[in-house]
């Protein structure tokens, strides 16, 4: 038998459509690309759904973080531009107005320091915590550990000569 509906299909007239003709090619095309088009417009809907739930998830956790800890926010809002500020590269004109107020601020920051370990050292010796009271509780402890020392091997070399002659006896 011989397949008289291919070569059917192949012989129609242009212009009717029909599915092996120029038409019918075209028409599929078309309804293929409208398809595509119909899906890219989907998923860039529903990526763009997906992108502002996200950005409110996002949003919402940002905020819960700041009313939670506050402080650490502002540590961690300091510390970046503490870092940005240091990887930046200064200036002429920064480095012109302010290189007195850095000065400034480094003494009074070195100030400061010597005042804390001044008034702590002041409070230690309140508390009758010195260097020399360190040095004399060292000292203490570590006699109390000789004596100790001394009084078990003392102690063990007596048990030992005791057992040594209770073992005398024993065999005598």
């Amino acid at each position: 038998m011989t397949d008289t509906h291919s070569n059917d299909a192949a012989t129609t007239a242009p212009g009717t459509g029909a599915p092996g003709s120029k038409e019918g090619a075209l028409a599929a095309v078309k309804g293929s690309a409208a398809s595509a088009v119909t899906a890219v417009k989907d998923g860039a809907a529903n990526a763009a759904d997906a992108v502002k739930d996200s950005a409110a998830v996002v949003a919402r956790r940002t905020a819960d973080t700041i009313e939670d800890s506050p402080l650490a926010v502002l540590a961690g809002g300091l510390a970046i531009g503490v870092l940005a500020g240091a990887l930046l590269p200064r200036t002429e004109r920064e480095t012109k107005v302010l290189g007195p107020v850095g000065r400034r601020v480094k003494e009074g920051a070195a100030l400061a320091a010597r005042a804390a370990r001044d008034a702590g050292a002041a409070e230690l010796a309140n508390h009758g915590i010195s260097r020399d009271a360190a040095r004399d509780q060292v000292k203490k402890l570590f006699e109390q550990a000789v004596s100790a020392a001394k009084s078990a091997g003392n102690a063990a070399a007596q048990a030992g000569r005791d057992g040594a002659r209770q073992g005398f006896k024993d065999q005598g």
